[in-house]
């Protein structure tokens, strides 16, 4: 690597805080976001406790994964405003991985995913998440919301359904056998919540709505002696503080067995938080590094794993609270962890207290901002493969499993869009081949134009093979003109060599002109010899050498 390289290499991988550090604004702009910091702490600190909770752990779990997290995100990561934190999309997964490998299994593989997510930072795929398509995004987000939102109506209506199955059909067969179960105390306090939530938000947007319901909700509980389940009846030996670090007992065949888990935890981690990043750049006129975010998750992720947390990665909502309340620097995410951190070792003891009903009603809130219902009806009308993609995601993460939605949607949209390039490539009609008729007219006798367009990629060989057919005729020479392929893979440029073979064997000589540099280079690779034999520079200079030898 020399010096050139290197000082790229250093200034993509440099954590955000560094740089602005190292632009003297750290000085000018900390208590701002010291203020910043206690704002979003707030927010986050009911959202930690109810996603900790949904994904099968403790609240003490989701608030040490808050705290250590949203600290290295903050101190390690490529994006100024960035807050880190468990969220959402983790929800289904992390469930999935207790309910099968119990918490051991899931601690393994966050720091499994932890490791994936800086290797991808470090050999630079954060560039690549972009090319995820909305449809997918939408559709595995909207499903995730759905099944949230239904793992937490046995808690809103206080249903005494006993152990409810992970699967979405057993788990609504059970809701409806325990219909009768209903207690009316529970439906009141979480009704009262959400509807107190939605208030806030309407009147007062400025204000922790989140905290100030659960507070209200608690306060409800304990002064009426309500009969309603809390926190501390569904854990009572919960631990309080920050745990001690420790690696968690691995073997090869646990490894092998959590690597479609981590991956999937690795890959939403990687989608959540560059584009959380790529909303926050909008919102504040900063622009994100992706390499050093994804380096910057990932050994949050693996410091998680390591005091047995949750996987953790920027959460979207509390970024953009982080923004309106001021912030500038990473100094407010480190501030946001560092508050959460006080609140747990003051106030742990009270979290007991805090009806299961009313994280319930918070994480109803959370699934429905995770639905993007307004994007996900605004896709419907579009084409329908667009519409399939987003359908066929959507049931899957609802109805089979995440991993299994992510792949087949990842791997169908791959599939519609090679199939819409192959419509879009492909040879030009002879007239419109060459750039005016008089050009045409003046060809060599003998000699026929073809002008390819688009990638010429496997989905695209067929075409090539069937040129001399279309031609109509077999010309003595053909002029291949290549200024419209971007693009060239080993499958095209086998089938641009078959041609050849069968050009050739029809008496018929190929030349190729205006090359570009990716296809240059890649068939001087593939094969350097027919390459030199069969390529000139210009399309001119291809009509001057055939006038000559023919």
């Amino acid at each position: 690597m020399d010096n050139a390289q290197s000082s790229k290499f250093a200034q993509s991988f440099t954590p955000k805080l560094v740089i602005v550090w190292r632009e003297g604004q750290l000085s000018s702009l900390w208590r701002k976001d010291l203020l910043a910091g206690l704002t979003v702490a707030i927010v986050a600190l009911p959202l930690a406790m109810a996603l900790g909770i949904a994904s099968g752990a403790t609240p003490s779990q989701g608030l040490v994964s808050a705290v250590v997290g949203g600290f290295l995100i903050s101190l390690l990561g490529g994006s100024r405003v960035q807050i880190g934190g468990p969220t959402g999309a983790f929800v289904v997964i992390v469930a999935g991985i207790i309910a099968t490998q119990g918490y051991a299994g899931l601690v393994v593989a966050t720091l499994m995913a932890g490791v994936m997510l800086v290797a991808a930072g470090y050999a630079g795929l954060g560039r690549l998440i972009r090319f995820i398509p909305m449809p997918v995004i939408t559709g595995f987000t909207a499903g995730i919301a759905v099944i949230i939102a239904s793992s937490q109506v046995g808690d809103f209506l206080g249903l005494a359904a006993g152990k409810v199955p992970a699967d979405f059909i057993g788990k609504w067969s059970a809701y409806i056998a325990a219909l009768g179960t209903i207690k009316g105390p529970t439906v009141g306090i979480g009704a009262g919540t959400l509807a107190l939530i939605l208030l806030l938000r309407r009147f007062a947007p400025q204000w922790p709505a989140f905290l100030i319901a659960l507070l209200a909700a608690t306060l409800a509980v304990s002064l009426w002696h309500l009969p309603v389940v809390t926190v501390g009846d569904r854990f009572p030996s919960m631990p309080t503080g920050i745990p001690a670090p420790h690696l968690p007992a691995m073997s090869l065949a646990l490894v092998q067995h959590l690597l479609p888990s981590a991956f999937t935890i690795a890959f939403l981690a990687g989608i959540e938080a560059l584009l959380s990043a790529v909303v926050a750049d909008a919102m504040t006129g900063y622009s994100h590094r992706s390499g050093q975010e994804l380096v910057g998750q990932g050994f949050a992720n693996v410091a998680s794993a390591l005091f047995g947390a949750l996987p953790v990665t920027g959460a979207l909502a509390r970024t953009a609270t982080n923004i309106r309340a001021g912030a500038r620097t990473p100094i407010a995410g480190i501030a946001h962890a560092l508050f959460l951190l006080l609140f747990l070792l003051v106030a742990a003891k009270w979290i007991a207290y805090v009806p299961m009903a009313a994280l319930a009603a918070i994480l109803l809130i959370v699934a429905w901002g995770m639905s993007e219902f307004d994007r996900f009806r605004s896709i419907l009308p579009a084409n329908a493969g667009e519409r399939t993609l987003l359908l066929l995601t959507f049931a899957l993460t609802v109805l089979v499993d995440l991993t299994v939605a992510i792949g087949v949607g990842v791997t169908l949209a791959s599939l519609l869009f090679m199939a819409r390039m192959s419509e879009a490539a492909g040879l030009m009609p002879p007239e419109q081949s060459v750039d005016d008729p008089a050009q045409r007219a003046a060809l060599p006798p003998g000699v026929e134009v073809f002008r390819f367009a688009g990638p010429m990629f496997f989905g695209t060989a067929g075409e090539m093979l069937d040129v001399l057919r279309r031609s109509g005729r077999t010309p003595r020479a053909i002029v291949l003109r290549m200024e419209l392929v971007p693009y060239i893979d080993s499958t095209g440029a086998v089938a641009l060599e078959s041609f050849f073979k069968q050009a050739t064997a029809n008496g018929t000589r190929v030349m190729l002109c205006d090359l570009r540099a990716q296809p240059a280079e890649f068939l001087a690779s593939f094969w350097p010899r027919q390459l030199s034999e069969r390529r000139v520079e210009t399309f001119q200079q291809a009509l001057d050498q055939l006038a000559r030898e023919l």
